[in-house]
């Protein structure tokens, strides 16, 4: 089967964008290993699409585009505009090259990010009290509590899609195989403050009832042990949650049975998360058709109508 673009990417695809200086869609914290790179992939929709990975440090938050010590800003933008007269050239006889099309957008971007992305980066436009509440002033939530504060101001600079990913193959990765319950509370003492402290902090800006908010995995874990306090990768029964835009409150919405090993009320397949997601945007994914890829009807999926307001 063909690789599929992730849902980022069909988000940024299908709704353009709200800013010409930050990208639409854009990645904190990962993926780390090229076997995950999938999920932030935009394949045959162009690499316009895919997400745009950015560092949080605001002295060097995109350092692909940095200009380098002595490098006068008119001098790069001089160089910038010679390249864009290059590929322009290079555009006209080949008019089809997605990759090309793509490089000359990334130029573009990149040259007005560099102003644009270390000032969304820049807490010191917040509180104390608000940089505290978000956890970046304890050493265990400080790393995923900048990125929920990152993901904020990302989103009231018009940034369509961001995709959070706490320990992705790398320090506080969930993958507890051995030694469980000691992961799992490391881990939600990571993110659980932060996570609490962006959707309350959306709330009270007003930006919750068109935000939506996912908290998602990869997969479950097995009701039964991997060796003596650990679980394995499990697929046929776990959650996720949804809040903000659209979202019914308070919806509990399926069920496992009565082990957690098989899910058995109101099942739903991935696609049926990317169909409610698509659709809370405003999208369907029938209508994101591109002609000559045509999708399995299996790669749809179908809104989840229970959780929606």
């Amino acid at each position: 089967d063909e690789p599929q673009p992730s849902i980022g990417s069909w988000a940024s695809y299908g709704l353009g964008s709200l800013t010409e200086d930050l990208p639409r869609y854009v990645v904190l914290g990962g993926p780390t290993r090229s076997d995950t790179r999938q999920s932030i992939d935009s394949c045959y929709l162009g690499p316009e699409h895919a997400g745009v990975t950015l560092s949080l440090d605001p002295a060097d938050p995109l350092p692909f585009a940095r200009r380098r010590p002595g490098h006068a800003a008119e001098d790069q933008a001089r160089e910038f505009a010679l390249l864009e007269r290059l590929n322009g050239l290079a555009a006209v006889e080949y008019p089809a090259d997605a990759e090309l099309r793509a490089r000359i957008h990334a130029y573009e971007l990149a040259f007005r990010m560099q102003s644009a992305v270390p000032e969304a980066v820049d807490f010191g436009q917040e509180t104390a009290a608000t940089q505290s509440r978000y956890g970046i002033d304890q050493p265990h939530s400080r790393d995923f509590g900048m990125q929920m504060l990152a993901a904020r101001r990302l989103v009231e600079r018009g940034v369509r899609f961001i995709q959070v990913q706490h320990g992705a193959g790398g320090a506080g990765s969930w993958d507890a195989h051995g030694g469980l319950r000691a992961n799992h509370e490391h881990n939600a003492l990571a993110v659980d403050q932060p996570i609490a402290a962006l959707l309350e902090d959306l709330a009270q800006r007003g930006l919750l009832d068109e935000t939506l908010v996912v908290f998602a995995s990869e997969f479950g874990r097995t009701p039964g042990s991997q060796g003596s306090d650990g679980r394995d990768h499990h697929i046929y029964g776990f959650c996720c949650w949804m809040a903000g835009g659209g979202i019914k409150g308070g919806t509990v919405h399926g069920a496992t049975d009565e082990i957690g090993f098989h899910a058995v009320t109101d099942r739903h397949y991935v696609t049926d998360v990317h169909a409610t997601i698509l659709k809370l945007l405003g999208l369907d994914s029938r209508r994101l058709e591109v002609p000559g890829r045509k999708r399995l009807e299996v790669d749809h999926g179908t809104p989840i109508d229970g959780i929606l307001a």
